[in-house]
């Protein structure tokens, strides 16, 4: 396959139009198109994918119950255990299993690479500028995010999510902060670093990825309701549009850490003092 020009290489003033048209450099694989499909149904199927499957389930169970869907709730960060040391326990096996498939997308493209880490833009190379960036694109997200989930919830269209339900334990915000960091560097490598090269590979239009990733993003989110599955999807487009100009996973991350952090150690905190929450 030969190398094409990237897309971070297009014009700053280039809008989203030439952005999703490419064409996205990626590396060299002998790997037919069939066989790279293959692999990324199989990735997503043992990580992001099944969560999307359960989660439509989810939706049609609760669109079937007699409870209205905005009087029904979403619990996130929920204990395993009664005894607070095993449900640590629970707490960091989760995190650490749930990063397996992290290292299995590095190691497939580890196959083509010298670093994978360095191509999909997860290194330390502009610590600085991808701290910024993941900083500003939190902010321009998280408020928007925010109204779009009050207004889905009011109208029905969603349910309460609470967010964590850990008890009052000295780790639960240590513990939550890595939940937010394992989710991040789960949905942002996968979603975005691994199934653009991959599909890029296979000959998709650019396009085609960028939506394709954002719905299945927002597909595994459905638990939560129209308002989450429609938020997220937003989501996958602004963070695959701004991987499109900086080749970059790190900041991506970031924000997603952010957004998760605080989302659940703030709820972990002034939902008893918050009425809407």
């Amino acid at each position: 396959m030969t190398t094409q020009r990237s897309a971070a290489e297009v014009a700053p003033h280039a809008g989203l139009a030439h952005l999703w048209s490419g064409p996205l450099r990626v590396p060299r694989t002998g790997l037919p198109r069939r066989m790279l499909v293959i692999e990324t149904v199989l990735v997503l199927l043992l990580s992001l994918g099944a969560s999307a499957i359960y989660s439509v389930l989810d939706i049609m169970r609760r669109l079937s119950s007699p409870v209205a869907l905005g009087q029904q709730t979403s619990n996130l960060n929920t204990s395993h255990a009664e005894q607070p040391w095993l449900d640590l326990i629970y707490e960091i096996v989760q995190i650490g299993l749930g990063l397996v498939p992290v290292l299995l997308v590095c190691y497939l493209l580890a196959r083509e690479l010298p670093s994978a880490v360095r191509y999909l833009g997860i290194d330390r190379a502009r610590p600085l500028p991808d701290l910024l960036l993941g900083m500003i694109l939190a902010a321009c997200i998280g408020l928007p995010g925010l109204a779009l989930y009050v207004g889905a919830r009011d109208a029905g269209l969603n349910t309460t999510v609470v967010a964590a339900d850990l008890g009052s334990h000295w780790w639960v915000v240590p513990i939550l902060v890595l939940s937010a960091v394992q989710n991040a560097a789960l949905e942002e490598t996968v979603m975005v670093g691994y199934l653009f090269t991959r599909w890029s590979q296979a000959g998709w239009r650019l396009w085609v990825i960028v939506v394709v990733s954002a719905v299945i993003r927002g597909s595994y989110h459905l638990y939560q309701g129209f308002g989450g599955f429609a938020g997220n999807i937003v989501m996958g487009l602004i963070l695959g549009s701004v991987y499109l100009r900086t080749r970059r996973v790190l900041p991506l991350i970031i924000t997603h850490s952010i957004l998760d952090t605080v989302a659940f150690v703030g709820y972990a905190l002034l939902h008893s003092h918050v009425s809407w929450l």
